[in-house]
């Protein structure tokens, strides 16, 4: 599932104080940068992230687009959380086995 997997990233550097970009997301993901990036624009569309690009123009790079979960996309989140949770108990997993929790 990618655009959890890109969800979970960008709620995990959120709570972490960070701030999350597109290169970040396939790096922490494991997914192609043709996979996070349509995803991220889908997101954007349907109002579940927002995103914002960084200030200044860095000399050694592009500048960075910053994305963060808006209050939609925390809810669609939090509920696509528990429908992952519930197919694996369905299966006979559980959420320590696999490693991550419905939170």
């Amino acid at each position: 599932m990618p655009t959890l997997a890109v969800l979970d990233t960008i709620a995990a550097a959120m709570s972490a104080g960070d701030r999350v970009w597109g290169l970040r997301i396939c790096q922490s993901t494991g997914l192609g940068s043709g996979t996070v990036y349509p995803i991220l624009e889908r997101l954007e569309d349907a109002g579940w992230i927002m995103a914002e690009w960084e200030q200044l123009q860095p000399c050694s790079r592009p500048r960075r687009r910053f994305y963060e979960l808006t209050n939609a996309g925390r809810n669609e989140l939090a509920e696509a959380r528990l429908k992952r949770a519930a197919r694996y108990r369905r299966l006979g997993f559980s959420e320590t086995h696999i490693g991550w929790s419905a939170q």
